[in-house]
């Protein structure tokens, strides 16, 4: 009989949780997988291309190449690329014959603009960084070291029923007092689950997280009709008519009117738009995903921890309107789900609990330990 006693003994104390070795704090993840990705491409993207249409331009020297006359000297030349791309308006005549006039400063800040579009997309990362981030690190180091101990403390209970179970003289009246005892909600740890219901009716971070992907997909959009409103005004137009006659150069009568000129990386910035353009349509759905995540609870997470004593969120129907910070933290849990060493061993359980012959016999986590400690023998059934 000892041995079966120590062997319990040995079951029960390797079911125990260990001590987490290292610092929690430091392995939370307070962005969601889909986030981090958005925010690499939106970020990144931009910042990646303007590099390399700085690189083209520095490269190539000058940025675009006016046909001079042919009597010009070398440095006048020279100087009429400078003057036209400092200038870089086009001169040109309407249907009537009118001379008009089309500014294509444009192509001049478009590397900058792209610069200002990776700012842009990086603002809602950091609203979420600063914002929501030190309160969402902080309810996960609770929720997670709560579901731990939760799962310890009902281990825990199974070896104090079996060393009391042991002294008892009367096995039959130990399992009324534990049924008395299961009834009553005596087994149940209320802390946890009433903090989880009281973030049912909080509203910051939901609002935070909302408010970071309204952002991000106006941004997104704001970028994509700028390409837009570039490529049908400017980037069609790759050939423009420059004039130098302005200043010491007005009534000088050896200088033409109008000197044709043409921009040299024009198919890069038409290459880069388009990319950045396209990806950032196709970045528009997820952004639109992530947000309608909310419309749902992650039940499957609550679900198996309804294997603790008395924690029921699901079947007392706690759950109501999805749109609060209690679904916000659902999802984060699950997306740090490898710190959250109980939820192995308690999916481990509920998948025994349903391919067991005898499901009423299981209910809870300590239901189960009762069955491992060899504790079923004399156990009454429900």
């Amino acid at each position: 009989m000892s041995l079966s006693h120590t062997a319990a003994e040995y079951m029960l104390s390797d079911a125990l949780l260990p001590d987490p070795s290292g610092s929690r704090a430091k392995g939370l993840r307070l962005e969601l997988p889909s986030d981090r990705l958005l925010k690499f491409i939106t970020v990144g993207l931009p910042l990646f291309l303007v590099s390399l249409a700085f690189a083209r331009e520095f490269s190539a020297g000058s940025q675009i190449s006016c046909f001079s006359p042919t009597n010009f000297t070398g440095k006048q030349s020279a100087y009429v690329d400078t003057a036209c791309w400092d200038s870089l308006v086009h001169h040109g005549f309407d249907a009537k014959g009118h001379a008009v006039t089309k500014s294509l400063w444009a192509l001049k800040v478009f590397p900058y603009s792209l610069l200002v579009v990776a700012v842009l997309m990086y603002l809602p990362y950091l609203l979420w960084r600063y914002a929501a981030a030190p309160a969402l690190h902080s309810d996960l180091l609770f929720i997670i070291d709560e579901l731990d101990k939760s799962y310890n403390r009902s281990v825990r209970l199974v070896q104090h029923m079996r060393k009391v179970q042991q002294a008892s003289a009367e096995p039959e009246q130990f399992w009324e007092e534990y049924e008395r005892a299961r009834q009553e909600r005596y087994f149940e740890f209320p802390l946890l689950e009433r903090y989880l219901t009281c973030k049912q009716h909080t509203h910051s971070l939901v609002f935070i997280y909302i408010l970071r992907n309204l952002l991000l997909l106006l941004f997104l959009a704001a970028t994509c009709l700028y390409l837009v409103f570039l490529h049908l005004n400017i980037f069609f137009q790759d050939e423009f008519s420059c004039s130098i006659k302005t200043g010491l150069l007005e009534a000088e009568p050896h200088i033409p009117p109008l000197i044709p000129c043409k921009v040299v990386f024009f198919s890069i910035f038409q290459l880069i738009s388009l990319s950045v353009g396209g990806v950032y349509i196709l970045l528009i759905p997820v952004v639109i995903y992530n947000a309608l995540q909310l419309c749902q609870w992650d039940k499957g997470l609550l679900s198996v921890y309804e294997m603790l004593p008395a924690f029921d969120l699901l079947s007392r129907k706690m759950l109501s309107c999805p749109i609060n910070d209690l679904n916000v933290i659902l999802l984060f849990l699950r997306a740090n789900i490898s710190e959250l060493t109980s939820f192995s061993r308690l999916n481990a359980v509920s998948a025994l609990r349903d391919t067991t012959a005898n499901k009423q016999d299981i209910d809870t986590v300590v239901d189960f330990m009762t069955l491992v400690a060899g504790l079923e023998a004399t156990k009454p059934k429900h």
